[in-house]
């Protein structure tokens, strides 16, 4: 299979910077903690699918030391090399297009992927890395009408401007551009992400060692 490029698009999870939705909930200070093991558990998973290489794309700067222990980790325990990137400024459709471009034009393929969808697991990406041998593009739907992942064989700015961000329209008007632009495209079946207080019963239920901070 040719190697798809894994881009994880990440906020550091500092209190007050990363998954501010949930502070209602949980404070500052424990949605920056869930946000850490959701990013934990995702990277972990990237590595896992070894489907090519793994990039971490991070605001609000690549330098700090959490990313650079985190890579260094990474990196020593799993014998796979990470690459880390900065963000741009801007909104998150321009920063995605840049991460992608960025990717395409190493060669590869690439799939775009939140921190924020535990069910987002090794195996599924390995799936969805495979889709790509065939279709233009693919994509993970997630309940709140948005995606937790967008691949992608090549790159239009279409799927990226004037989307509505955060909102319940984010999936159907990305499959209304990929229809626009005559791309086929593999979906994957409704996934869950964490969000919104809403979400954290889910998360319990179906995944208790994220949703549980260690002692």
């Amino acid at each position: 299979m040719t190697p798809v490029r894994i881009i994880i698009i990440a906020k550091e999870p500092r209190p007050g910077f990363a998954k501010t939705r949930l502070m209602p909930a949980l404070g500052a200070r424990g949605a920056a903690d869930l946000a850490d093991r959701l990013l934990r558990h995702t990277f972990t998973q990237a590595l896992a699918a070894k489907v090519g290489p793994v990039e971490l794309c991070v605001a609000p700067d690549a330098e700090t030391p959490y990313w650079q222990a985190l890579v260094e980790n990474a990196s020593g325990n799993s014998g796979q090399p990470v690459a880390l990137t900065q963000q741009i400024e801007g909104d998150l459709g321009t920063r995605m297009a840049t991460a992608a471009r960025r990717g395409l034009e190493n060669g590869t393929p690439v799939m775009l992927i939140g921190t924020d969808c535990p069910t987002l697991d090794a195996g599924r990406l390995a799936r969805m890395a495979a889709t790509l041998a065939e279709h233009d593009a693919c994509l993970c739907p997630v309940r709140d009408g948005g995606y937790s992942l967008l691949g992608l064989t090549r790159l239009d700015d279409a799927l990226f401007q004037d989307i509505p961000w955060s909102t319940g329209q984010v999936a159907s008007l990305t499959r209304q551009r990929l229809k626009q632009l005559g791309w086929c495209w593999q979906e994957s079946e409704l996934l869950m992400d964490v969000d919104e207080p809403a979400d954290l019963h889910h998360l319990e239920e179906a995944h208790p060692q994220l949703a549980r901070s260690e002692p």
